[in-house]
């Protein structure tokens, strides 16, 4: 059952009881990520994760590690462009604990000068694996291609530059700017007592008085061209694609809809297509990446270098006359495929701790399953065409390609 709390100081508790269940899972959501970030400070979100776990005046590093581990649970962290979250899983009888534990972390780290130091090393190497893995790395380069050096397109991780320059300072002006009441979301899922919880979370995030600072509200403007990146790799790693939609839209579900028609799954047509049919690339999939004010409809797929051009112009032609030649049997088996996905993904609490988070902070508002179902259910064929249509019609694709593939070879129909 869902339900939502206010905590004291006007926090949002989102909770999901399920008695059917062993497991707990709560996050802690902070509305900030890499595109808030000052090309100055690009990493700063990512980097401030990682400090969480060094120590906070009650526990040491080691600490933090043995209350976790001792427990069975998992006590972890992520950061993508919009977001930073923590969290922890653990079984439901450990639950007073697990609050006890994140809390601690989140709100009293130390930051010790001697961890920030040896932490700048650990994510420097964190950035050299993900250059090192080319269907990664193409995402920062597809990224950085469309939006630019600012906001969206700056990487989760930051530069080797801007990690190296981080103080102390930085982390704690970070927290002062943007971990603030207005943009704290908490949500909890799982075999627990919502109000024992709330009255928990209360003595402790409850307490916050800080106000954030407002972040940069303004739309990125997308840029459509041909960025060839040449390394000397074994494959032609490719991302293209166009414009997309933001999280709101009244479209989302027609979005979600063409997107798994076009590559998502084994029976998607650039997967039959590409790798069943002509046995092009090993990995090729469409995906659709949204934001608060807008997003992108894109594809990924690796392939030998002498084969990216076809590729490529395989791939645009499909997006190209989808709505054309889509079918009431593709629509759906869509559907079918979209419902299908959406029940197995709410299969555990830790999904369904995202899924009340990201609903409150993208929506304002909670979907059930049984909405979601209905709204998938209700959208039309020419819902779907004219959402094609939109979004492809007469709009210029953006490309990266990153491997052994020179410009002048590249020909794009």
């Amino acid at each position: 059952m869902y339900k939502k709390i206010i905590l004291d100081n006007g926090i949002p508790l989102l909770t999901h009881v399920s008695k059917d269940t062993r497991s707990v899972c709560l996050g802690i959501w902070v509305k900030v990520g890499a595109r808030h970030e000052s090309p100055e400070k690009n990493g700063i979100s990512h980097f401030l994760e990682h400090m969480v776990f060094k120590g906070t005046g009650k526990r040491t590093a080691k600490d933090i590690a043995i209350e976790i581990d001792s427990i069975g649970g998992e006590l972890n962290a992520f950061t993508s462009r919009e977001n930073t979250t923590f969290y922890v899983k653990v079984l439901d009888e450990y639950i007073e604990k697990s609050v006890d534990l994140l809390t601690d972390i989140f709100l009293n780290s130390l930051f010790p000068e001697v961890d920030i130091e040896k932490e700048k090393e650990i994510i420097t190497e964190e950035i050299k694996m993900v250059e090192d893995t080319p269907d990664d790395y193409i995402h920062d380069l597809f990224s950085q291609s469309i939006w630019g050096e600012n906001g969206l397109g700056q990487p989760i991780l930051g530069t080797k530059n801007t990690i190296r320059a981080f103080t102390k300072e930085d982390i704690n002006n970070h927290i002062k700017n943007y971990y603030g009441t207005q943009d704290i979301v908490v949500a909890c899922a799982g075999n627990f007592n919502d109000e024992l919880v709330a009255r928990q979370l209360n003595s402790t995030i409850g307490r916050i008085e800080r106000a954030s600072s407002p972040k940069a509200g303004h739309s990125e403007k997308f840029n459509a061209r041909l960025n060839i990146v040449k390394k000397d790799l074994a494959e032609a790693h490719i991302c293209l694609g166009v414009e997309g939609i933001p999280h709101g839209s009244e479209d989302r579900y027609s979005m979600h809809l063409i997107n798994t028609v076009l590559g998502a799954g084994v029976s998607s047509r650039l997967f039959q297509e590409i790798r069943e049919k002509r046995g092009l690339a090993y990995s090729v999939h469409s995906f659709n990446a949204s934001y608060h004010d807008t997003g992108i409809w894109a594809v990924y797929a690796g392939t030998d270098a002498h084969h990216t051009e076809e590729v490529v112009n395989i791939i645009t032609n499909e997006m190209r006359g989808l709505a054309k030649t889509l079918s009431t049997e593709e629509l759906r088996r869509a559907k079918d495929q979209l419902k299908g996905n959406l029940i197995l993904g709410l299969e555990s609490t830790g999904s369904k701790m995202t899924n009340i988070a990201k609903q409150e902070m993208y929506y304002g508002r909670y979907y059930s399953p049984e909405e979601i179902i209905k709204a998938v259910e209700s959208v039309t064929m020419e819902d779907v065409m004219a959402l094609c249509e939109r979004l492809i019609n007469n709009k210029p694709f953006a490309i990266t390609v990153y491997g052994p593939v020179e410009e002048k070879a590249l020909k794009i129909s």
